[in-house]
């Protein structure tokens, strides 16, 4: 059988530009670490890639040197990272370097490719298709269970549903996992959770769908279930390379094992302090604990930071090392490393209070301003935050002042419907020029891009406003601005069907182009970017860390998000908070992670200290665990008075009773069971045991309705020993 990627023959060593076949010459621009990394042909090979340190370098070396020296087949090479643009940065890199026929790929286009190539084979029909609309068929299984969503729960459901399955955690395991891991949906219990989870599978397998995790959750069953489809997949990659390890699922730990079989041919890539997706199913400990699992591992540290000023680099390094000994800090065999900075000196970085969002707002509108007055190009800037709610007035600002701006979200760029609309328009107007005049010269590319794409809605001036109409426009105006570098940069006239050629090409290795404009964008969606001045708005306590974040691990996390803020900056850096959100109490302080930056007068918030802030006397969030007396720490811990992993307090028995009698009043009103009490709330009152109906209104998640319904029933179970009738 054929191999599922139907690659081409490698290159020949020979044929990569500039090298003549030496090895050595492959080596000779790289610095220690990385010839380290390069010469270390045999795995397991942990990398600890430190931001900027040129891991792609490093990584893409070492395939290119074990090819040149005989040691790896291009075809045998299987490269997974977690995006588009990193796969096909890694496909231009290995092209440059010669070498042709290595997968780099992200983990589900690897795994969809195996799957629908072994599908027949394996279960003798074809791969059900992948759900366009994810959203769709989630609402449909809350509204099948009479479970009211918004839009916004129904993404934080989607989330949710998304994680669970990275994280092997079935519907029916769903509610023991999450009490024992803290999760919450807003305004959801986690039984009415997992039962929309499973009715979400119920429609997918009805429909013969599956979505993006039952990708990877496909491809591991089958490598699973046949051992000869796995054997082929081992034989065909015997080196195995993976990017940002740091981000790892436990399902694609499992994918990564499954490929590897008992073979020690692995190198993983990760930077420890870059962990920022732990939320999205990521579990940091696969990279540091790697050297344990495989106490043969080579382990490599990449130091050396070739993107950011040493002022950049000192700010970055002295908020993580206010982190260590913290709780929830990283105490593994394998940590973070210490930036050491190669770059010439810049500008010490700005960190500047404001007395509201919108003069904090109006102040980074100026630097950014002074900074283009400099010399430094607008989509060389960015402004980052902790949540999008941030984003309106960085916007509004920027537009008030006439600064154009980008707002960078998390769809692919080549798969947006405009994006798609023009290249093909770009295509068809460039052959029927080609068809009409062979031999054009002198064309105007700009002015021919600039016609076509202003019949589908660009403009030189960007639409007021945000929304639907103002993304089109950005979309088309990237485009825009590709003609207009390849004419500012060509030494000879561009016509369109250049432009065609570049553009197809970007598509391909998933290269996305910018337009003229300042980037406007999350940390989370931030992250493999960097711009020559970054601007971090809202670094405040209470937003960064975010409110939500309590736990120690939470918080550690919080900081590593900043950590990786910082880090995009190459030269140019302005931190900022408010005092107060505009015309309420001055009352907000600095983020504590900006502390070892700040004068002691301007410290406060918490002084380095990774707890959570002090709490009002009196709040719901002061609630104690009733086993142990400490603070609860969320919803779910508040609802049961106690900790989730905290001996629970309850009469085994009595609880029992107040399940059977909930069942038969489900049945009898003909409702799910959970409509009449969550199994949260049954154990509320089994620990609580009121006697009395203002007792037991004071029981979480009962108000006077439910009481008044089913309180004389509840106290009569409780006040009796016997099987309720």
């Amino acid at each position: 059988m054929a191999s599922p990627d139907n690659t081409p023959p490698a290159a020949s060593v020979t044929d990569r530009p500039g090298v003549g076949g030496d090895p050595e010459l492959l080596l000779a621009a790289l610095d220690p670490e990385q010839r380290s990394v390069a010469t270390a042909l045999y795995g397991p090979v942990a990398v600890i890639a430190g931001a900027g340190t040129g891991k792609t370098r490093a990584i893409t070396h070492r395939i290119a040197y074990g090819v040149a020296v005989g040691a790896y087949q291009p075809t045998a090479v299987l490269a997974v990272t977690f995006t588009t643009r990193a796969a096909g940065e890694m496909r231009g890199r290995l092209q440059q370097l010669g070498v042709r026929g290595v997968q780099a790929r992200t983990f589900h286009s690897a795994a969809l490719r195996q799957a629908q190539y072994f599908w027949p084979v394996a279960y003798g029909g074809e791969l059900p298709s992948v759900l366009d609309n994810r959203m769709s068929l989630v609402a449909e299984a809350a509204n099948r269970l009479r479970v009211r969503v918004d839009t916004a729960r129904l993404r934080d459901l989607l989330g949710e549903i998304s994680w669970s399955k990275v994280s092997n955690t079935t519907p029916e395991d769903y509610v023991r996992v999450a009490t024992t891991s803290r999760r919450t949906v807003s305004g959801i219990d986690p039984e009415s959770v997992a039962r929309i989870f499973a009715g979400y599978e119920d429609l997918k397998r009805q429909r013969h769908r599956i979505d993006f995790e039952d990708i990877l959750l496909c491809t591991a069953a089958m490598l699973a279930e046949h051992g000869e489809i796995r054997s082929q997949v081992q034989r065909t990659y015997r080196h195995l390379v993976v990017d940002e390890y740091q981000d790892v699922s436990p399902l694609q730990h499992r994918l990564l094992e499954l490929w590897r079989g008992d073979r020690a041919e692995l190198c993983v890539v990760g930077d420890p302090a870059q962990t920022i997706h732990s939320f999205a199913g990521a579990q940091a400990d696969f990279l540091t604990g790697f050297a344990r699992r495989h106490p043969a591992a080579t382990v490599v540290r990449l130091v050396r930071d070739y993107r950011s000023t040493p002022q950049v680099v000192a700010a970055a390094n002295a908020v993580m090392r206010a982190g260590q000994g913290q709780p929830g800090a990283s105490r593994s065999a394998i940590d973070a490393v210490t930036l050491q900075a190669q770059r010439p000196a810049g500008p010490e970085p700005v960190l500047r209070e404001n007395p509201d969002e919108a003069s904090e707002a109006g102040c980074v509108a100026d630097w950014l301003a002074g900074l283009a007055t400099q010399g430094v190009d607008y989509r060389e800037m960015a402004v980052l935050f902790r949540i999008n709610a941030q984003s309106p007035v960085v916007e509004q600002t920027l537009a008030e002042r006439g600064i154009p701006y980008l707002v960078r979200g998390g769809e692919r760029f080549y798969e947006r419907a405009e994006v798609r609309q023009a290249l093909h328009a770009l295509r068809t107007q460039a052959r029927a020029l080609t068809e009409l005049d062979p031999e054009r010269e002198g064309a105007d590319a700009v002015a021919e891009v600039q016609a076509v794409l202003g019949a589908l809605g660009w403009t030189p001036k960007p639409p007021d406003g945000a929304g639907a109409v103002r993304e089109r426009w950005e979309s088309l105006a990237a485009l825009v601005a590709v003609a207009e570098d390849l004419a500012a940069s060509s030494d000879r006239p561009v016509d369109l069907s250049r432009v065609v050629v570049e553009l197809d090409r970007r598509a391909e290795a998933q290269h996305v182009p910018s337009a003229q404009g300042v980037t406007v964008s999350t940390l989370h969606s931030a992250k493999g970017l960097e711009w020559d001045a970054v601007a971090i708005f809202g670094a405040q306590e209470g937003t960064l860390p975010f409110v939500l974040a309590t736990r120690p691990d939470e918080v550690a996390e919080e900081r590593r998000l900043l950590y990786v803020g910082l880090t995009r900056a190459r030269e140019h850096l302005h931190v900022s908070w408010s005092r107060s959100r505009g015309g309420g109490q001055a009352t907000r302080k600095p983020s504590r992670f900006l502390d070892p930056l700040l004068p002691a007068a301007l410290r406060g918030g918490g002084v380095g200290s990774g707890a959570p802030r002090s709490r009002r006397k009196g709040s719901v969030l002061s609630a104690h665990c009733r086993s142990c007396g400490h603070a609860l720490n969320d919803a779910a811990e508040r609802k049961i008075g106690r900790h989730a992993d905290c001996p629970a307090t309850y009469d085994e028995q009595t609880l029992l009773r107040l399940k059977q009698w909930r069942k038969a009043e489900a049945t009898e009103e003909k409702v799910p069971a959970f409509c009449v009490f969550t199994d949260a709330t049954l154990i509320a009152i089994a620990e609580a045991r009121p006697t009395s109906e203002p007792a037991l209104i004071k029981v979480s998640g009962l108000g006077p309705a439910k009481v008044s319904k089913y309180g004389e029933q509840v106290l009569a179970i409780l006040a009796s020993g016997s099987e309720p009738s």
